[in-house]
Order: C-alpha cells, then sequence, then structure tokens
C-alpha cells in the first residue's frame, strides 16, 4: 500500500564526503520509528547515472513502503557533488561516508545497503568492507564488467533483482556468477524486465516488496 504523500518527508541532507560535499536525499514517513534504515547507490556516473534514476527512485518508494529510512546521494562529481569521477575507488569512500552519515542519524536502527548497476558493484564492496550492515540488495549487478569476487566470502544476506531481458547485464552471466557466492542469498528474476525495467518498473516494485515484506516486519532472512 503507498503512503500518503502528506505523510513522506523528503528531506535534502549535504554529507561530508572525501572530494567535498556529498548531495543526497532522506526519505523517512512522519511518526515512523524506522527500524530500518538504508542507503541506495546510484548507476554509473560516467553513464548518466544520478540519484534520481528511475530504478533507484523506485527502489527509495518502495523501501519506504515497508517502512525503511531510505538515504540516497549523488557520486563525486554528480549533481551537487564535489569532485570527479573515481572509477569505483573514491565511489567506495564517498558510500562510505554516505553510510557513515546514515549511522549518525539512525544509531539503533538496522542498516541496509543497496545499489543498482553500478552502485550495486559499490554497494557490495561496502558490504566487505564495513561492519554493522545487515543486509544487500543489489539490482542487475554488471558481473560482466565489475567483480564481485567479494561476495564468495561474505555472508551478509543478499537479496538480487534481475531482469530476464537485461542485455547490459545478462542473465545467464549472472546464474553463473551467483552460484558462487557466498549463502544466505536469492535470486529474483523480472520476467520480461530489461536493466532499467522499462514499462516493467511496477513488477519490479511487486518483485522487491513480496522479498522483503518479511524481513521489514522483523526477520533478517
Amino acid at each position: 500500500m503507498a503512503i500518503p504523500s502528506d505523510v513522506q518527508r523528503l528531506t535534502p541532507l549535504t554529507i561530508a564526503g572525501p572530494a567535498g560535499d556529498l548531495e543526497a536525499l532522506l526519505q523517512t514517513t512522519d511518526g515512523e520509528t524506522h527500524g530500518i534504515a538504508a542507503l541506495i547507490c546510484h548507476p554509473h556516473p560516467a553513464r548518466g547515472g544520478t540519484m534520481h534514476n528511475k530504478v533507484v527512485h523506485r527502489l527509495a518508494s518502495t523501501l519506504l513502503e515497508l517502512g525503511v529510512a531510505v538515504l540516497r546521494f549523488n557520486f563525486r562529481g554528480v549533481g551537487k557533488s564535489a569532485g570527479h569521477f573515481d572509477h569505483g575507488v573514491g565511489e567506495l569512500d564517498d558510500a562510505r561516508a554516505a553510510f557513515g552519515a546514515l549511522t549518525e542519524r539512525f544509531p539503533n536502527a538496522r542498516r541496509w545497503v543497496a545499489g543498482f548497476s553500478f552502485g550495486s558493484w559499490i554497494a557490495a564492496r561496502l558490504g566487505a568492507a564495513e561492519s554493522g550492515i545487515e543486509r544487500l540488495i543489489l539490482v542487475a549487478p554488471p558481473v560482466r564488467t565489475a567483480s564481485f569476487e567479494v561476495l564468495r566470502s561474505l555472508a551478509l544476506p543478499k537479496l538480487v533483482l534481475q531482469g530476464t531481458r537485461d542485455q547490459i547485464c545478462p542473465l545467464e552471466r549472472l546464474e553463473r556468477e551467483f552460484a558462487l557466492w557466498a549463502e544466505p542469498k536469492r535470486l529474483v528474476e523480472v520476467e520480461g524486465g530489461t536493466h532499467f525495467f522499462d514499462k516493467q518498473l511496477a513488477e519490479f516494485s511487486d518483485a522487491l516488496r513480496e522479498a522483503l515484506v518479511e524481513p521489514a516486519k522483523g526477520g533478517t532472512s
């Protein structure tokens, strides 16, 4: 069920990042305790990816419906964020700074990290590098062009959502790599979904909601 817009709060934030200020948006629900807080990493900065990407936006709004506080941010050099694209090295540091800001704001919440495409690569590496992360949500991870080897030994719960018609991150390549990742893990396929889930955003949202409804209520699987 969608949350009425009059009880949603969208708060612009500025986060101190390693290359300068990072532009961010915090989404919360008035009156909600928010026992879970999630950081979302956007797709490739050098290919037009921003925190306003439609898949990132739908991911954020679906998590908010489940009672999760959501922090989105722009990597260095995107939007109002300072700095320049750093091929995933500096972007991981940006994500670490944003995760620190999320932790400071919600010190008692369970913390999730999510990412779409390039952002899922950053999220996976952040999950391997930082303590205090309970769950990873990876959407269309680019296993053909980036290494996800850290997930082969990372025992964090991993939820992966993938379109069956994704030509950028093909499902068959993901399935081969996913088989090597450590448990616990779950792969959810969105039938007919392309990389950007064109005309499939509702199906993507439904799949995400169904996969997370129990964990968001209190489970950990």
